[in-house]
């Protein structure tokens, strides 16, 4: 799994972030998408435990972005009206 560097174009936040297949990449500062993805110095230490504990904060903060809470918030919405309709 990925990890890149980049560099916010808004706010010149410098940061790093693993990138799974459902990541938003956006500046974990101020939320710009606008970002520079800088070059890789090439080092760096993995074990499988690094790499277990980069997923599980990957994870946690997708499952915390908007977007998720939205189509979460969006979909029990769905299921209250379609209960509704129902009974």
């Amino acid at each position: 799994m990925p990890i890149y560097d980049y560099k916010c174009k808004k706010c010149a936040h410098p940061f790093e972030l693993l990138v799974l297949k459902a990541t938003v990449v956006q500046c974990p500062a101020c939320k710009s998408k606008r970002l520079e993805q800088l070059l890789s110095t090439g080092i760096g230490v993995t074990s499988s435990g690094i790499s277990a504990a980069n997923v599980q904060k990957a994870r946690q903060r997708y499952a915390a972005s908007k977007d998720v809470k939205d189509k979460k918030v969006a979909e029990v919405e769905h299921i209250r009206e379609h209960q509704n309709e129902h009974h």
